[in-house]
């Protein structure tokens, strides 16, 4: 199989800036009604998150799913009618409910009355976890911290290692993959309720790596390709034959890398089930940001600079005649 990256750029573009738009357009309306340009979970935030599920040992405790409306209209009685309630499990008889910060006795007295109107929880797999206000900003501000550092760092080592439209390209191809994975995240957290917590700034860490390195690889190989090319070759030319030389390991490095993501979104929990799945988003994006835009991107740029030709051999060239052939 051999790509044509150069010749077919402008779709890889209009994808990518039609999925990027429709995220930012996403993180706008999620901003107006949320306050956030994600759905941010309790690790943000603060407060209390209840999570509770029906004792179906119970005789006629399972006999239904649980009503939404019911849980809220109780909630309301307590004042707590803003809360977020979501009706989760296969049977639909389990809650998660995130309200303001309660303390013993109004946790105490939540439970109690959803248990007289709703049915009986089982103990065991009920969890109730509480943050402070003060906690929440600090993990999102250590976070956001975290990535600009990862930035910096990435653009420096870029600076040294690459010249600088190799490095500008390289970092516009992570802007594109870290915009990709937080516009799919606000879009499923508009449609599905989809939360992120702290695990989603180590996701996004991760996934700037992965896509660096990628990115490093194609350019060194784009580099090998330009100072061995003894025939005059445009830059399109020479950055497909990079793409294509390095498409085997990219393919196959992404496969090995989403097995093991694939299994923990299936089956490990719904803990590590967001974690996994921006692991997944990010590192797709990675691969095709790396093969379709830093690549088509460079040679675009080089083209129009008239830097598109790799420079000419010093000496004859295979075939040109020797100046002894002209004196017989």
């Amino acid at each position: 199989m051999k790509l044509n990256v150069n010749k077919q750029r402008q779709l890889w573009w209009t994808l990518s800036a039609a999925v990027v738009v429709a995220g930012l357009i996403s993180m706008v309306i999620s901003w107006q009604q949320l306050g956030a340009p994600l759905r941010p979970s309790l690790d943000f935030v603060g407060g209390t998150r209840l999570q509770l599920e029906l004792d179906c040992s119970v005789p006629n405790n399972c006999d239904r799913p649980i009503e939404a409306g019911q849980v809220r209209s109780i909630l309301s009685t307590q004042g707590l009618g803003s809360s977020s309630i979501q009706v989760v499990g296969e049977k639909q008889q389990a809650l998660s409910i995130r309200t303001s910060t309660l303390d013993v006795d109004q946790r105490t007295q939540l439970v109690n009355s959803l248990t007289e109107e709703v049915g009986s929880f089982d103990p065991e797999k009920s969890q109730i976890d509480t943050v402070g206000p003060t906690l929440g900003r600090q993990l999102f501000t250590q976070g956001l911290l975290a990535l600009i550092v990862s930035f910096a760092g990435i653009i420096v080592y870029l600076s040294f290692r690459f010249q600088f439209d190799y490095a500008l390209f390289a970092i516009v191809a992570l802007f594109h993959d870290v915009l990709i994975t937080v516009g799919i995240f606000s879009i499923l957290g508009l449609v599905l309720g989809l939360e992120v917590d702290s695990l989603f700034i180590v996701a996004l860490l991760t996934i700037i790596g992965f896509s660096v390195n990628d990115t490093v690889v194609i350019y060194d190989r784009i580099r090998e390709t330009l100072a061995q090319d003894k025939f005059n070759r445009p830059i399109d030319e020479i950055v497909d034959d990079a793409v294509n030389q390095t498409l085997g390991r990219s393919i196959n490095t992404t496969a090995t890398t989403m097995l093991p993501l694939v299994g923990i979104f299936l089956f490990g929990g719904e803990t590590l089930k967001s974690f996994a799945l921006a692991l997944i988003v990010g590192f797709l994006a990675g691969v095709y940001s790396s093969l379709f835009l830093a690549s088509s991107l460079l040679a675009w740029w080089r083209e129009r600079n008239g830097t598109g030709i790799s420079p000419v051999p010093e000496g004859p060239t295979p075939g040109d005649a020797s100046p002894d052939s002209n004196e017989s």
